[in-house]
């Protein structure tokens, strides 16, 4: 997920995404009336011939595809020297998915090659195991040679793994030094904080190496195959936003490591259809009310001769995931622990020679809690610590005591905060401790603000709309990431003191053709404004009237509209085969509030469904130009789901729905995105939750054409959902098209197979919706502008 906060509950998004949600509500009729009859009639009955329109950019979509949506060619793993000196950075061609380290001086705004993958490799071709390729996959990486990097505390060295192996990069000079190891493949290799030691997962086991003469330390030794080290588990990665499994102590000479055991686990198997030869990948997997891996926590201590492991300790039978763990420059070692259900957790501060724990600090939710992987974030000498809450209905960020009680919230009242950036507590003479923040009136955008550590009013250090992020060194330098709202993508440099130092070059292709895109509040009556985009044909005739397309996600952690232009160039070209594409946020997407967010609660669907259904009626009765009997609905991933469902429950509004990586039943999803939102499937009670959430409970209602496309190897929605859901509805007497994608995941990033999905696709709403008419030759319908 896109995420550049780090307020999340992880899971699924859109056309690259991972996590769903449940329908709920009393079922809707079954009863079509003479209208619904009618377009049911029309919709299923296709039109030999696809019209080409003229007008729609024919070289767009394989453009789209080998530029990864015009994404391939942006600075990204921005890193700052300690001195300020130089900004290092990967980047790759516009259409080449290998990454080159770069180097910005940020002097003289000279730019440098620092190292390729050829070079250290020769020009071999790279090996990943199956374990780096899923870490990668629900990290949504699809980069590959130098895919990323370490700097070292002191700024001289940079450590870059590539193909398993590992090696350290002199930055003066370019000189590269392999890491040698017999022990396998390393996963997450990580310096230590000073720069002295390397520490690696291999095998399932973590290792340390001393970097002066190689020499290699197994720390732990796994007691059997389902037991691992220094990797977090399959819903840290996925639905936590916890990739890390190790931990180093501030003065390097300890590491904490988590223990992983998957006994008892339900075991997926992904097999290649297109091969049956091939041995089928083999992943522990945790459906609701299953078994989730066990995990503790240890720290070890070294060089020290006898030194033992030391458990740290808390009730792990009452709060089960290690949601967050934090050992700082300060000193203070911390974890975050949750309940199952999600609607506790506790902060506890660990000691880690004696392994006791204490308790600074306990968040509860009726409905859940949200996970900020920010927090908490000591200050210098252990003074306090700065946490995040939505206790009082909205976001805020707060300065803590020692012992967890409040000091006093920073964020003004009303600020709509959106994640954390940085702490400067000296920025300059005479200014007191900043914190940096994102945040935003507008939940469309995202800017970057100040805030004095003491509370105060909030300064927007940037304004145009869109989305910013900034990446900060320590001395003050800074590059501020903004992809705005008319297209530019910029990535400037900035002094301590505010004075530009240049550019980050961006090698990215442009889209060859403008937007028709219009920003806009959809009032929904007992609602309020969803807001939402209208993308119309660039050769748009308003004497005619067009098929709509709704494009949709419709879950939590996700927005479809923002300010970021480039997110919306798939929709241009699809509103170019002669369609308007719109797209809304309804209740139980982020950025509008706690109540906003949480009033899917125990029901994934309803309310979700009814505010995408009525903001279209709005749309409708608004605007004239779109046919309220030809509305078709796509979306991925949790926009599947929701696609799937909107087809069968509401052919009211919805003549047509295209599927991708659909979940079609929640008790084939994992723990902790689905029982955080609908609870454990246990009794009748929870039955009926999960029942009422399921595609299958409401297949025999299709009456609109339904496109189901998923990937066979995916690993986040496994493929079982859109054969199940596929079964369900021949079962049924539904006739469905169903496109199984060969091999691939939950991401479709081979430009050729991208390119004939999303030919599929539009060729499915040109065959089911049709092309534009006269507005004369359709009723009149009142209201809205022409």
């Amino acid at each position: 997920m896109h995420r550049p906060l780090q307020i999340l509950a992880k899971g699924l998004l859109p056309l690259a995404c991972a996590s769903l949600a449940a329908c709920g509500g009393a079922p809707a009729s079954t009863q079509p009336d003479a209208t619904t009859a009618q377009r049911a009639a029309m919709s299923t009955q296709p039109t030999e011939q696809i019209i080409e329109p003229g007008i729609a950019d024919q070289g767009f979509l394989e453009a789209f595809a080998k530029t990864y949506r015009f994404r391939l060619g942006h600075p990204r793993a921005i890193a700052v020297t300690p001195n300020g000196e130089e900004i290092l950075f990967l980047r790759s061609g516009p259409r080449s998915f290998v990454g080159n380290l770069y180097a910005f001086d940020t002097a003289t705004g000279k730019e440098r090659t620092l190292l390729t993958a050829e070079q250290i490799l020769g020009g071999a071709e790279e090996d990943l195991t199956d374990e780096e390729k899923a870490r990668r996959e629900r990290m949504r990486l699809a980069a590959r040679g130098i895919a990323s990097f370490t700097l070292s505390p002191d700024g001289e060295q940079i450590m870059v793994p590539l193909s398993g192996r590992l090696f350290l990069v002199e930055r003066a000079t370019g000189k590269v030094k392999e890491l040698k190891s017999e022990a396998g493949f390393a996963i997450d290799p990580r310096l230590s904080p000073d720069g002295k030691r390397l520490a690696a997962v291999r095998e399932g086991d973590l290792y340390v190496m001393k970097i002066a003469d190689g020499a290699e330390q197994r720390l732990t030794e796994r007691e059997g195959e389902t037991i691992s080290y220094g990797t977090s588990e399959f819903v840290a990665q996925e639905e936590m936003g916890r990739y890390e499994g190790y931990w180093w102590a501030p003065d390097s000479k300890a590491i904490a490591y988590q223990r992983t055991d998957t006994a008892g686990m339900e075991i997926f198997q992904i097999a290649d259809p297109g091969d049956p030869s091939k041995t089928p990948q083999t992943w522990p997997y945790p459906r609701p009310g299953g078994k989730n891996a066990d995990v503790r926590l240890f720290v070890e201590p070294l060089d020290v001769e006898g030194a033992s492991p030391v458990e740290i300790q808390w009730d792990r039978a009452k709060y089960p995931y290690l949601a967050t763990v934090r050992w700082s420059q300060q000193g203070q070692m911390t974890v975050v622990v949750e309940d199952r259900r999600q609607r506790e957790l506790v902060v506890l501060k660990a000691d880690p020679q004696t392994g006791q724990t204490t308790p600074l600090l306990t968040e509860t939710d009726a409905a859940w809690l949200n996970l900020d992987q920010e927090m908490p974030r000591w200050l210098p000498k252990g003074a306090g610590f700065l946490w995040t809450s939505e206790r009082s209905g909205q976001w805020q960020l707060e300065l803590r005591k020692p012992d967890g009680s409040l000091d006093h919230v920073i964020t003004p009242e009303g600020f709509n905060y959106r994640g954390f950036a940085r702490l400067e507590m000296k920025p300059a003479k005479a200014i007191p401790p900043q914190v940096y923040v994102y945040g935003g009136d507008d939940p469309t955008e995202q800017h970057l603000y100040r805030i004095p550590l003491e509370g105060g009013e909030a300064t927007a250090l940037t304004t145009a709309p869109g989305q910013h992020t900034a990446t900060f060194g320590r001395s003050g330098l800074k590059v501020i990431s903004g992809v705005t709202a008319d297209g530019e993508t910029t990535y400037d440099v900035i002094g301590a003191l505010g004075a530009a130092r240049g550019q980050l070059k961006v090698t990215a292709e442009a889209p060859a053709f403008p937007l028709k895109l219009e920003f806009v509040d959809i009032e929904v009556e007992g609602v309020g404004a969803l807001k939402g985009a209208i993308q119309r044909p660039r050769d748009f005739d308003p004497l005619k009237r067009y098929p709509v397309i709704v494009h949709v996600y419709g879950g939590p952690h996700f927005q479809m509209t923002t300010k970021v232009r480039n997110s919306y160039l798939l929709d241009q070209w699809f509103a170019d085969h002669g369609f308007i594409v719109v797209r809304m946020d309804g209740r139980g997407t982020p950025a509008r509030g706690r109540a906003w967010e949480r009033a899917i609660v125990d029901d994934f669907i309803t309310i979700p469904l009814h505010d995408q259904a009525e903001g279209v009626k709005a749309l409708l009765a608004r605007f004239p130009e779109m046919d309220p009997e030809r509305v078709g609905i796509f979306g991925w991933s949790f926009g599947g789901y929701f696609s799937a469902m909107a087809a069968m429950q509401r052919p009211d509004v919805y003549a047509a729905g295209a599927a991708g990586a659909p979940v079609a039943d929640w008790r084939d999803y994992d723990t902790h995105y689905t029982e955080r939102y609908i609870g454990l499937p246990d009794g009748e009670a929870g039955a009926k939750i999960y029942d009422r959430s399921s595609v299958l409970t409401y297949a025999e209602r299709l009456s609109r054409p339904l496109l189901i496309m998923h990937g066979t190897a995916d690993d986040n929605v496994y493929f079982m959902h859109a054969l199940k859901m596929s079964d369900a509805l021949f079962r049924a007497g539904k006739d469905h098209d169903f496109l199984p994608l060969s091999n691939f995941t939950h991401m479709v990033a081979d430009p050729l197979v991208a390119t004939r999905l999303y030919t599929r696709i539009i060729q499915f709403f040109e065959r089911h919706l049709g092309q534009p008419t006269p507005k004369a030759s359709l009723s009149a319908k009142p209201g809205g502008p022409a």
